[in-house]
Parts: structure tokens; C-alpha cells; sequence
């Protein structure tokens, strides 16, 4: 089988047809209640998080949205969440460290909305704040990057003690076009950017950022089957082992992981300069 290039990744990360969050929800927990709202502002529709049980284990789901027809992705923002999105998600987050229920992060995003609204109501604050909240979380956390995983809008989900990447998604600080307007002045060469930035599953398992890719075989905008089952054997395993562990190892692991990441960057930087 001919090997896609970055690019080709990055446009099937972003297709029309790529299944989104809920349809992935719908497939793994057939008994998801759905809860709504910040407390605080509004009940942002970019952000699905609700309660449900697998294999027995009643868990914390939540997902961002872009929506599949035309309608749906105006309501749900396309996937860009505002700042009661990431304070829903602070709320629901926890919530499952009251009731002791692992959390299960389904990221979706171009990235946070960049609106003038959002900034007025803290959207730097709200992504940091959820950023903290899931670094010292008192329950286990499992991240997957369903379709593209843009900045911090992505990673103010992307906590996780296990992280999966579907085998055609992308995860990094910007969108390709964002890079190539910072680095070369000129939006136009994203396709060569793409190809530096090391947002691939292949790239970010090689760098031991993710833990594991889950395959698609004809991909998931062709048939979700496939990729969907790898997805659901991830999470059974990813519930199985953080089960093992106390929750002072779980947590002692999380701030390891993510301590070398953020090392990597710098070293890495250093190299470059």
C-alpha cells in the first residue's frame, strides 16, 4: 500500500466525511447521558460531555464537535470551543474526580475560537486553567486525537495518562497554513510546511508523545469500522492497566510524561537555533 504524504494526512484529518466525536461516541457507549452547561455563562456546543459505562465502569466522556452537515457545524462552531466550553469541561472533569470515574478526552479541533468574544471571557485563562485541572487530576485520563488537534485548543484536553492517535489525524501548535505565515511569510506554503512540522500519529509516536496509533485501514471517512474497533480495544486495555496502578503513581507518571515532553521541545529548539 502506497504511503500517504503529510499533506494527504492532514487533508484526511480535516475531511468533510472523517466521522466526528459524537459518531464515535455513539459507537462505544451505547448508554451516554449527555450533560450540559459551564454554570457560570452558556452550554457551548462545540464541547459534548455527558456520563456513561463501559464494560462496567461508569466514566467521564467528553468530546469536541465540529459537526457533520452544514447547520451543525455553524452551532457547533466547527469545533472551536469558547471559554464556557473549557469551563463545562472543568465542571465535568471534576465531577468524575468526586465520584472517582476516569475521564475519556475525544479532541477534534482546529483550535480554540479566536474570537474578540471569547478573549473578553477568558479564553487564555479558561484553556490554562483546564490545563492545571487535568495535570493534577485525582482520576486516570485516556486522550485520543480523532481528526485534526490544533494547539492549545486541543491540548487543554489532551492531558491524558494514555494517548491515541487514529492513524490519519494530526496534533501540533498550529495549523500548517499558521506555520507557514510565521515561518515563510506566506500562508500558500503549507503544504511544505506540513512536511517540518512533525504533526503526524507516525511522527508523534516516534517522539513518544502519543502511546499508541490506532489504524484505519480504508480510512475513517471511508468506513469508521475498523478504526473505531482499534479505538475500543485502546481504551480497554488503557482502563484495564491505569486500574493497576495507585492513584500517586498514576499522577507521578502524568507529570513524568508530560516533564519530558516539554524537555524535548527544548532540546529540540536549542538544536534548531
Amino acid at each position: 500500500m502506497e504511503q500517504n504524504t503529510t499533506w494527504q494526512i492532514v487533508a484526511k484529518a480535516r475531511d468533510p466525511k472523517r466521522p466526528t466525536s459524537q459518531t464515535l461516541i455513539k459507537y462505544i457507549f451505547k448508554n451516554f447521558y449527555e450533560l450540559h452547561g459551564d454554570r457560570s455563562f452558556a452550554d457551548d456546543k462545540s464541547i459534548i460531555g455527558g456520563i456513561a459505562i463501559y464494560e462496567g465502569i461508569p466514566v467521564t466522556v467528553i468530546g469536541i464537535e465540529k459537526g457533520m452537515s452544514t447547520e451543525e457545524r455553524i452551532r457547533r462552531n466547527f469545533g472551536m470551543p469558547h471559554p464556557e466550553g473549557y469551563r463545562k469541561v472543568q465542571r465535568l472533569m471534576k465531577q468524575a474526580e468526586k465520584f472517582n470515574r476516569p475521564v475519556i478526552t475525544i479532541i477534534d479541533t482546529p483550535g480554540a475560537y479566536p474570537g474578540i468574544g471569547a478573549e473578553e471571557r477568558g479564553q487564555g485563562q479558561a484553556i490554562a486553567e483546564s490545563l492545571k485541572l487535568m495535570a493534577g487530576l485525582k482520576v486516570p485520563i485516556i486522550a485520543c486525537i480523532l481528526g485534526e488537534g490544533g494547539s492549545g485548543g486541543a491540548l487543554a484536553l489532551g492531558i491524558g495518562d494514555q494517548i491515541a492517535m487514529f492513524e490519519n489525524s494530526i496534533y501540533s501548535i498550529l495549523s500548517p497554513e499558521g506555520f507557514a505565515s510565521i515561518l515563510y511569510k506566506d500562508s500558500s506554503r503549507a503544504i511544505e510546511a506540513a512536511e517540518i512540522m512533525k504533526l503526524t500519529s507516525k511522527d508523534l509516536f516516534n517522539d513518544g508523545f502519543i502511546d499508541e496509533i490506532l489504524l484505519e485501514g480504508p480510512g475513517l471517512e471511508v468506513n469508521e469500522t475498523i478504526g473505531f474497533n482499534n479505538y475500543k480495544k485502546f481504551l480497554s486495555k488503557a482502563l484495564k492497566n491505569l486500574d493497576k496502578r495507585s492513584i500517586d503513581k498514576i499522577l507521578q507518571k502524568r507529570y513524568e510524561k508530560f516533564r519530558k515532553m516539554g524537555s524535548y521541545q527544548i532540546l529540540e529548539e536549542k538544536e534548531g537555533n
